[in-house]
């Protein structure tokens, strides 16, 4: 969805520049929760309170939140 915040383009936090991984959603639960495909193959769970994310999405995962929707 566009309007929603800034298209994150870099592998890095946005809010404190540490390293930021990309991870493309497999599942979302309805706590806002989800089940992510990392980039090193293994699926983790994280949160996507603060974005707005669908299944197929790619978002930048830093310390187990996605921090950012990269690509739909």
């Amino acid at each position: 969805m566009s309007g929603e915040g800034p298209e994150c383009r870099e592998d890095v936090c946005i809010t404190c520049a540490d390293l930021a991984a990309p991870g493309t959603v497999v599942r979302l639960f309805g706590d806002d929760m989800a089940i992510v495909l990392a980039e090193n193959g293994r699926l983790e769970e994280v949160s996507v309170a603060l974005v707005t994310a669908s299944v197929g999405d790619v978002v930048l995962l830093h310390a187990g939140e996605a921090i950012a929707v990269m690509s739909r």
